[in-house]
């Protein structure tokens, strides 16, 4: 019922892949559709009408693997979908079931949610014998449950011509760059400066009053959790919950339906273009965290949407038992990227995002799962490979999540020139000093002078370290401080979900608390981080609310968590002392673009320079003597570091050498004062005092001037930035 015979197929062509809008033999419109199937028996272009009438065309012409034709009098806004035929053999991998309705890997944009009823799945999901369930197939229908993709055109894909020339990207550079993680729909869902009807979507975060803030903390690049289409998973959704954070990719080419405000027939693509262009008009680079290591079908127990049932054994990897998924990545599947025509996908959705919607960049999710080969991770693998040689991704910026679930996966410093990486172990290092459990300096100092341990070897640079204290997945910045251990009831999984190991310190007590004195210790705990993470060396990538105080009850998994735990608060703007916390953050960032010495585009030598011996960077214990080998091996919670802003290792675009104040940075972890002798001559003269950490108000008086080789009092849990002042500047200071 519902379906009957499509129009006529023309023969059309076998590129491009997916659905384009183009002129026939006779010069009329129509749409080309072509689908790669490698082993499919025959395949069903599926058009539906708005009335949900399904019409069936059969695809006849078969070109290297791709099934194609061409469909007169189909224009921009129709739906379709596809059903392929072939084996349906579990045993050798063969899982082709033409009952199930297929998402066009290529669709543009997609109309429509994902409901998980038992129709969905190629195999009868309710089959008494379990260790044989996903072998018998289910012939139900699944039409009626899954959403349809959207012919898009190019026009469409472009947005208006008013709304799109004329966009200028801000080509950053890497060393330059302070990235900003947030989700497109949490990030606006509570601002009150957006308007209720664009809240949570594209338009909404493209809108003035949520540009202003990130203009006004200085970020010049943020890194927007998922937006290829995704699907929910069932176990969330007969919990009531959902898929907030979008880790469960099923359209690598539609931007998510769900974020859009003006419509999803094809309009969620340029309201996405025009989100990118005010955001590049602000002077802020788009970079999309991607998911190209899993999709939305989970295991052999998952649904049938799209890769599954075009062509199983070719886009996945699977076991040496045909019916079970190789999982590298914990989500139930892993991409096959040793595939061509997968690597082609995924590259041909990387340019497209670049090319057609403007984007500046990609985080990859799990990037050590798409860099295996076939016996391991191998960073001479044919993905990275093609990246490598890419003309339009090499120019992009490339952040790698350097580690997956499998055997070998943890490969934080190994990626190739042209990636830059999540580094951990900066943010476990960081974590582990301010709560007074870093055995030694060692790890801290690698870390905060840019992990040249990890990077300096074949040429890269220290801005491939991506430094950060939080992400996505973890505790927030407040709850670092106010929690020890995870409370993740509320995800329906009895707290076993998230990381146990979260080298937080609840600063005494767990929760929130109405004792001023643990209160002021959070307050102080979150300037000391804030602060390390924006003077260390390297790119540093803030977490979208971390500045303003949010917290999630101590949930440091919120990924079902779409609702007010995991949507930004602007509320707590009104409360001072956190407003004071957004305004130190944007008050570092400055400092940070302001200064050379702060965002080094090469790594510390240590060398001592003539005439005066200073290095470029120097460490000094509380006596103000340079640390020895023996100092860096010591129990510690205190320690200085000099940066000199003479002779910088670049120049200017006129060649001339770039030169800068020199700093000294006291970081101290301890519970109380310590002496602490400010370094002499010839590291300075003097010292002007610009940042302390004990102040919850930073506009320290003008002149507070400190004396070169005198001791100063270093506060308890505290952070000094002090700029190293020559007999000129002192001079001028005290006339």
């Amino acid at each position: 019922p519902g379906r009957t015979a499509g129009p006529a197929v023309l023969p059309g062509s076998p590129e491009p892949l997916g659905a384009r809008p183009c002129r026939g033999p006779d010069g009329a419109w129509g749409t080309n559709f072509a689908l790669w199937a490698g082993g499919a028996e025959a395949v069903d272009l599926c058009l539906f009408d708005d009335d949900g009438q399904e019409l069936r065309c059969p695809l006849t012409e078969l070109t290297h693997e791709v099934w194609h034709g061409f469909v007169p009098g189909v224009l921009p806004g129709r739906r379709y979908g596809y059903r392929v035929h072939g084996r349906w053999d579990p045993w050798t991998g063969a899982r082709w079931n033409p009952a199930k309705l297929l998402l066009d890997p290529y669709a543009r944009a997609v109309d429509g949610d994902f409901a998980l009823p038992a129709e969905v799945y190629g195999h009868v999901r309710d089959w008494p014998q379990q260790h044989v369930a996903d072998t018998v197939r289910d012939d139900r229908d699944s039409a009626p449950y899954v959403p349809k993709g959207v012919v898009i055109g190019d026009d469409a894909a472009a947005g208006a011509p008013d709304e799109w020339t004329g966009d200028r990207r801000p080509k950053t550079p890497w060393a330059e760059s302070v990235i900003y993680e947030l989700h497109v729909r949490g990030f606006t869902m509570r601002h009150p400066g957006v308007p209720p009807e664009l809240r949570g979507t594209y338009a909404g975060l493209a809108h003035p009053a949520a540009i202003d803030h990130l203009t006004r903390l200085g970020v010049t690049a943020v890194e927007l959790l998922p937006v290829h289409q995704f699907a929910h998973e069932d176990h969330l959704l007969r919990r009531g919950l959902r898929n907030y954070w979008g880790y469960n990719s099923i359209g690598y080419f539609a931007p998510h339906a769900g974020y859009a405000a003006g419509g999803t027939r094809g309009e969620q693509v340029g309201e996405f273009r025009r989100m990118v262009r005010a955001l590049h008009a602000a002077g802020i680079e788009v970079i999309l965290d991607v998911v190209y290591n899993h999709t939305a079908e989970a295991n052999e127990l998952g649904p049938t949407l799209s890769l599954r049932g075009v062509d199983n054994r070719g886009y996945y990897r699977l076991q040496q038992d045909p019916r079970r998924y190789a999982d590298f990545t914990g989500c139930g599947n892993t991409l096959n990227v040793l595939q061509p025509q997968v690597l082609r996908l995924i590259t041909d959705s990387l340019r497209y995002w670049v090319t057609e919607m403007g984007v500046d960049g990609f985080r990859f999710d799990l990037a050590s799962a798409l860099a295996r080969a076939a016996h391991g991770v191998d960073m001479l693998s044919p993905f990275l490979a093609v990246i490598a040689q890419d003309p339009v991704l090499r120019r992009v910026k490339l952040i790698a999540e350097p580690w997956d679930v499998g055997s070998g996966g943890y490969q934080v410093g190994a990626f190739p020139p042209l990636w830059a990486e999540w580094n951990d172990r900066y943010r476990d290092a960081v974590r582990d000093f301010w709560r007074g459990a870093l055995p030694d300096a060692r790890e801290l100092g690698y870390r905060l002078s840019g992990s040249s341990d990890l990077y300096e070897r074949r040429g890269r640079r220290p801005y491939a370290s991506v430094n950060f204290i939080t992400a996505h997945d973890g505790f927030t910045l407040r709850d670092l401080v106010s929690y020890e251990r995870k409370h993740n009831e509320a995800n329906g999984e009895g707290n076993r979900d998230g990381s146990p190991d979260n080298r937080a310190w609840n600063c005494g007590a767990e929760g929130e608390t109405d004792d001023p004195g643990i209160r002021a210790l959070r307050r102080r705990q979150l300037r000391n981080l804030l602060a390390t993470l924006l003077l260390s060396t390297g790119v540093p990538m803030l977490v979208a609310g971390d500045e303003l105080g949010r917290t999630q009850g101590g949930n440091n998994n919120a990924y079902c968590q779409d609702n007010e735990t995991g949507w930004l608060d602007w509320s707590l703007l009104e409360d001072p002392g956190w407003r004071a916390l957004t305004e130190l953050t944007a008050r570092l960032i400055r400092l940070r673009r302001a200064h050379p010495v702060l965002r080094r585009p090469a790594f510390f030598s240590g060398v001592a320079r003539p005439p005066e011996g200073l290095r470029d960077l120097a460490w000094f214990t509380p006596h103000g003597t340079e640390m020895t080998e023996s100092d860096w091996y010591a129990p510690t919670t205190a320690l200085g570091a000099y940066l000199s802003g003479r002779e910088l290792p670049q120049r200017d675009p006129h060649g001339a050498p770039v030169t800068d104040d020199s700093f000294l940075a006291l970081l101290h972890a301890g519970p109380r004062p310590v002496p602490f002798t400010l370094p002499g001559p010839p590291w300075a003269r003097g010292y002007e005092l610009l940042l302390d950490t004990t102040r919850e108000e930073q506009d320290a008086p003008p002149g507070t001037l400190l004396a070169a080789g005198a001791p100063i009092e270093l506060p308890e849990r505290s952070v000094l930035l002090l700029r190293a002042l020559t007999s000129v500047d002192l001079r001028q200071k005290t006339e």
